[in-house]
């Protein structure tokens, strides 16, 4: 639209252009926007010329200006300036010379098919001819007696003189007017719902909506919900009231569908009938449109002819055959969810006939082998208590932070050793906030425990803790300590780990002597004086209950003796071998 051009070029040149010696210029630092703005002028008919220049600061600049000062007056009726200021600077020429630089490429056999021989203008066009060329206003001059075909054909390109020219390598050509992957359609009816939407519209030449509330799947994930926007003004000129107008759009953006709704009159309802849906069109009905439309259509239509999901392939086969009668030369179906995926689709209400606790059922039962359990994470309160501990091992020194959930649980560990930033100090950070998360999603503090106490490690040895007074790592006495804080003690023997004062039994345990006392004025018998009776054999005493086995406990912090190699035996923190004797330190 040569409207739309010039008054977007009418904006630019007001705020970025200017008139210099009388000829409009532009000014940008952007070299891209220069091609378009030099080819935009161009496609109405204004050649302009480009310097390329340097700024104050030194960015390059591209100044744009017309050709010569013949298109001023064009230039002024139709692109023009918003200010008087520089419309009235824009000079204005009648000189010949004025397009001297603007030439027509004439063959010498037009000129002597429009130019008579004994005119002065083939006296010009000649002269012209053996100089630069043929100026526009020449020839010009020459299409108003002639009006010739070839000669107009010409004067519709602007040209410019080829500064150098360079012999390539042969190459194949294409018609680039029509690009491989556009559609190009001569004298053709396009409707595409795609090209609807860009330009806002519900629908396009004869193609009905798909369905008044649709869904659209976008290309990079998401889906978009597209309302048909006509259907209040529809209402309206059929002669509803906007009380009842507002009404039957909240009934279709609850149901999905017009079928039903409140004061809609059922003669109106073939109106608002779509492609798919509960009022749909048969498909028969868009094939007899495209029959009244194609005697007016040289090409064929490109419109696509909706079908229900149930239709058979006899349907499908008597659809093609009438189309032929009609004498369409092309038709393409789609039938509804023949894809796994379909970027437009309704929006189909649920059934309300369906059984719902039957229907729900089934669902459990298939849903039910799909489901994938993922671990759900506990974090603590932002407000919590926590628990701090000092620890040595052997020449190592750190701290211990075991944060507590609200009922006295661990649920995260941080630890502070050696110098900050060394490799051992970064990788217990590390692990603590792993055990941290393990906890979180819960994974219980034994099964840490018994996973990681008794490792072997430097540092190791002795500890300045009273309850634990031997540790073989690091590790192990973390987790040991854990242990003597949050484990019971059952848990806590079956992984092997108690205190000092746990293990310390007692060497010589107390007997206390059972002592019958004799009650005065009891007559005491000798034995030959005993009543018969008295002689029976005792009443069998009640089964004293068998004793319970002792609790089984796993070692699990077997060592091997480092100077003979058998299996050393625990001696209260310590190890010691029953071999050689030797010990592990401190037994």
């Amino acid at each position: 639209d040569r409207r739309v051009y010039a008054a977007f070029l009418r904006g630019l040149f007001e705020a970025d252009g200017t008139v210099t010696a009388g000829i409009p210029t532009w000014v940008t630092a952007s070299e891209p926007f220069a091609d378009d703005v030099q080819s935009l002028l161009l496609a109405i008919g204004f050649p302009t010329t480009r310097k390329h220049d340097v700024s104050g600061h030194g960015s390059s600049l591209a100044s744009l200006r017309l050709l010569n000062t013949s298109y001023h007056d064009r230039w002024l009726d139709e692109v023009g300036s918003i200010g008087g200021a520089k419309r009235g600077r824009v000079g204005r020429s009648t000189d010949r010379q004025a397009a001297r630089h603007d030439h027509i490429p004439l063959t010498r056999e037009l000129v002597d098919r429009l130019a008579p021989t004994n005119d002065r203008l083939r006296k010009v066009l000649l002269m012209a001819l053996a100089r630069n060329g043929v100026s526009r206003r020449v020839a010009l001059e020459l299409f108003e007696r002639t009006n010739d075909r070839e000669l107009g054909h010409a004067l519709r390109f602007f040209y410019d003189d080829v500064a150098s020219a360079a012999l390539g390598e042969e190459e194949l050509t294409y018609d680039i007017s029509v690009p491989s992957n556009v559609t190009y359609v001569a004298n053709g009816f396009v409707s595409h719902n795609t090209i609807g939407l860009m330009m806002d519209c519900d629908t396009t030449g004869i193609e009905p909506d798909l369905a008044l509330t649709k869904a659209k799947k976008l290309v990079g994930g998401g889906t978009m919900f597209i309302v048909n926007q006509t259907i209040p003004r529809a209402l309206r000129q059929l002669g509803y009231a906007d009380a009842q107008v507002d009404g039957i759009v909240r009934y279709i953006d609850e149901h999905k569908t017009i079928v039903g709704a409140p004061a809609l009159k059922q003669q109106h309802l073939p109106v608002f009938a779509c492609s798919m849906g509960d009022n749909a069109i048969h498909y028969m009905g868009h094939v007899t449109m495209m029959g009244a439309v194609q005697p007016f259509i040289s090409g064929g239509i490109s419109k696509t002819v909706n079908m229900p999901e149930e239709v058979t392939v006899e349907e499908v086969e008597q659809l093609h055959i009438e189309a032929w009668k009609l004498g369409l030369k092309a038709v393409a179906i789609y039938r509804d969810n023949c894809k796994v995926a379909q970027p437009l689709a309704t929006q189909k209400k649920a059934s309300a006939d369906a059984p719902a606790p039957q229907v729900i059922k089934e669902i459990e039962r298939v849903v039910e082998h799909v489901i994938i359990q993922e671990p759900v994470r506990q974090k603590l309160p932002r407000k919590r208590n926590s628990k701090t501990f000092s620890f040595r091992v052997a020449d190592c020194h750190g701290y211990v932070t075991v944060g507590e959930f609200e009922d006295g649980r661990p649920g995260e560990l941080f630890l502070k050793v050696a110098k900050q930033g060394s490799t051992l100090a970064g990788i217990m950070d590390a692990f603590a906030i792993s055990v941290g998360h393990g906890l979180q999603y819960g994974v219980p503090l034994e099964a840490f425990c018994e996973m990681f106490t008794n490792m072997r490690f430097e540092p190791a040895g002795m500890t300045d803790d009273p309850d634990i007074r031997f540790a073989t790592s690091l590790v192990d006495y973390i987790f040991r300590r854990l242990a003597v804080e949050y484990l019971p003690k059952d848990k806590r023997e079956d992984l092997g780990i108690l205190t000092v004062g746990e293990r310390l039994q007692p060497t010589l345990p107390g007997v206390e002597e059972a002592i019958t006392p004799i009650e005065p004025g009891l007559d005491v018998l000798p034995l030959d004086d005993l009543p018969p009776s008295a002689s029976a054999s005792p009443a069998p005493a009640a089964p004293t209950p068998a004793p319970e086995p002792p609790r089984t406990r796993v070692v699990r912090d077997t060592v091997i003796c480092h100077v003979c190699g058998d299996i050393m035996q625990r001696a209260g923190s310590c190890h010691a071998c029953p071999s050689c004797g030797a010990t592990s330190g401190c037994s």
